[in-house]
């Protein structure tokens, strides 16, 4: 197990999930609801955060979500969430949804958006997270950019 105190990379914690839109996902024309896609975005980016954190850990914003393009029944759903930031209990996570037909379809992206999370004891106390190490260029800008973000 990571000491708490241990920087970690951002691929550790990368989570991918995948879900296929049905008819109970959807509004009477067909199209994914933006709650449902919120709904699977969030526990995306839970388990991030929960990777990068060992701990349980609780939504505490969910900022600037911004739905690009609409999914309809039948599309399959690709949700990729990583840290971009730790603080000392709590991570920022950039979600990403993107859509595609189910034969031979081009991914699109639907919907992007920033989720805070805090990492949490078993009595419901905030407890530290480890550090993040970025190393790409996209990591290190996140990582960078997420200081104008937080709490806002």
């Amino acid at each position: 197990m990571t000491s708490k105190r241990n920087a970690k990379k951002v691929k550790e914690s990368v989570t991918v999930k995948t879900e296929i839109v049905f008819p109970n996902d959807t509004n009477p024309m067909g199209i994914l609801l933006g709650g449902r896609l919120v709904e699977w975005m969030d526990i995306a980016a839970a388990i991030t955060a929960q990777n990068h954190a060992e701990n349980i850990c609780v939504t505490a914003q969910i900022n600037n979500i911004k739905f690009e393009h609409s999914s309809q029944v039948g599309d399959i759903i690709h949700i990729t969430a990583k840290i971009t930031r730790a603080y000392n209990s709590s991570m920022e996570i950039i979600v990403i949804a993107e859509s595609r037909k189910s034969v031979n379809s081009k991914k699109q992206q639907i919907a992007i958006g920033y989720f805070t999370f805090v990492a949490i004891t078993k009595v419901g106390e905030a407890t530290i997270v480890p550090k993040l190490m970025p190393i790409t260029k996209l990591e290190k800008q996140l990582f960078n950019s997420a200081l104008n973000r937080k709490f806002k």
